[in-house]
């Protein structure tokens, strides 16, 4: 054989090798979540509000979820299931003020000691020393707009500037100068935004305060064909909303008027944020909303309460749309940066929220319900070379599926009692491997803000039966398809029988399947009272 054929089979050889290594290396994963970003403000979904083209950009190069939900929709508890796999009544996290178990195993530990490098950079929301991340710097509790603390594993720290922004430099930071090529990295990428109360930046708030958003059909809903948690929840724009935190009027303004604020920390959340701004920031601030303030205490006198509703669903969509814009454009600066470094190839990236959220529709913002906003939450996956670009599911996921998932897709075996089912079938395009047709909620937070009753449920494609229990025991049914904003309660109707009949007898086996009793509901009754 002669040199030259020898040298010509040693470079096929090692060609082959290196494809066959890169086929098996393990992806890189980036968990990518914003705080109560509703669905209905992601263009990929629906378009009538904002353009959020990198975001989109997942759903075009990757899959998107249509029928993704959560276990419960309140952050802490939402972000316990996400790194547990597991429901709220079994990780104990069942609301914001319950401690979380720390003996809890997460799939970031798992990663971790599987030889995954590991960081965490943004909003965590409980606990200051995350599990399994070998780099953190994650904001104490719900974090600041400007000028945020970080807790870090070296202590605290204030970083001047917007936090989206800086969330998104801490974490490309991270990538640049402390990632290990050597070994594949699992980075969870959690921003505060768009959390109430909506700090925008500069750069968003002085465009989109001049923008007028269209209302949803129901902003006005007087709540008749529902039932008591709906007429008594305390989440109306118009009632419930703070008056300076939330529509951003001057405390000034608000007393100028004789205004009440419904919670006792709506001038505080305006006038804490404004004096962590930096003088530019306090300038830019007060030449846009300063002339807000001022005109409506010229207007406030002759409006009415539906004109008053109007107002403030305007002023609400625009700080919080505002802050989407710049989750967006941060989220595109990250995918430029994959794209830039040759980490695109083999890195799944996930963009969902912690829940749904109300958006006007029923009169409302917040979350809580197992109602459609609150309970849908986004859900986009890419993954070059195994998501068929531009796919999408209508199965019923939950975010209990997503540690498993991202255990298998490391070709990690989870553990037993993780309660949640891998999405490999169908981000491979193996849709008739999945097998789920109904998913269990169970919000328990109550009595608390918001006042959103307790409640459990079962949703499938067609249909939503709830149970609201502890101060009453009323039942819901929802027509998915024929009634999908959800005005009408079927449930009393004869010509529905026979499906609350079928939907109770499932709802029994997911509690069964899940380890939900009536005992645990009153174990948890009992703990809140304490």
């Amino acid at each position: 054989m002669n040199l030259r054929i020898q040298l010509l089979l040693i470079l096929f050889f090692a060609g082959s090798l290196s494809v066959y290594a890169q086929s098996q290396q393990r992806p890189n994963i980036i968990f990518m979540m914003a705080d109560d970003h509703a669905y209905q403000a992601i263009s990929a979904y629906q378009d009538h509000l904002i353009e959020t083209p990198n975001i989109d950009r997942l759903a075009r190069e990757g899959m998107l979820f249509t029928n993704a939900s959560v276990t419960n929709s309140i952050c802490a508890p939402s972000r316990a299931t996400i790194l547990t796999g597991k429901h709220t009544h079994i990780h104990g996290k069942i609301d914001n003020r319950f401690p979380f178990d720390t003996t809890n195993v997460t799939f970031p530990q798992i990663l971790q000691e599987a030889g995954y490098q590991t960081a965490m950079f943004g909003k965590l929301h409980f606990g200051n020393n995350p599990k399994g991340v070998d780099e953190f710097m994650i904001l104490p509790g719900q974090g600041h707009y400007y000028g945020p603390d970080f807790i870090t594993p070296r202590g605290d720290t204030i970083i001047k500037g917007y936090t989206t922004d800086i969330i998104t430099d801490l974490t490309i930071d991270w990538l640049d100068g402390q990632r290990d090529p050597d070994k594949p990295f699992m980075l969870m990428y959690l921003h505060k935004a768009p959390h109430r109360e909506w700090f925008p930046p500069e750069r968003y708030f002085r465009e989109y305060t001049q923008k007028t958003f269209p209302e949803p059909a129901n902003l006005f809903d007087d709540y008749e064909g529902r039932g008591t948690a709906a007429k008594t929840a305390e989440m109306s724009i118009l009632k419930d909303m703070n008056w300076a935190g939330d529509s951003k009027l001057y405390p000034e303004v608000v007393d100028c008027l004789g205004l009440t604020e419904p919670m006792v920390w709506g001038k505080r959340a305006l006038t804490e944020t404004l004096a962590r701004m930096t003088e530019a920031e306090r300038k830019a601030w007060d030449e846009v909303y300063a002339p807000i303030s001022i005109n409506f205490l010229a207007r406030y006198p002759e409006m009415d309460e539906r004109e008053l509703l109007k107002w403030r669903y305007q002023r609400y969509m625009q700080d919080y749309l505002a802050c989407i814009a710049a989750v967006d454009e941060n989220v595109g600066r990250l995918l430029d940066y994959l794209d830039e470094n040759g980490l695109t190839e083999n890195t799944i990236v996930v963009y969902t929220s912690d829940q749904g959220f109300y958006l006007g529709e029923h009169g409302w913002f917040d979350k809580r319900f197992i109602y459609e906003e609150s309970f849908r939450t986004p859900l986009l996956v890419r993954w070059p070379g195994v998501v068929e670009p531009g796919s999408r599911s209508t199965e019923m996921v939950q975010n209990l599926d997503f540690a498993q998932t991202l255990l298998e897709a490391a070709g990690l075996t989870p553990p037993d009692d993780m309660q949640g089912e891998s999405l490999l079938p169908l981000l491979k395009g193996e849709p008739e491997k999945w097998d789920r047709d109904a998913v269990y909620y169970h919000y328990y937070e109550y009595p608390a803000i918001h006042m959103v009753k307790r409640h459990y449920g079962i949703v499938t494609k067609d249909y939503k039966l709830v149970h609201f229990y502890y101060d009453i025991d009323e039942w819901e049914l929802y027509d998915r398809k024929k009634d999908p904003h959800e005005m009408t309660n079927v449930y009393n109707d004869p010509a529905y029988a026979d499906v609350v009949k079928e939907l109770k007898e499932k709802l029994a086996e997911l509690r069964k399947k899940y380890k939900d009793s009536e005992e645990l509901d009153q174990k948890y009754i009992e703990l809140y009272k304490e």
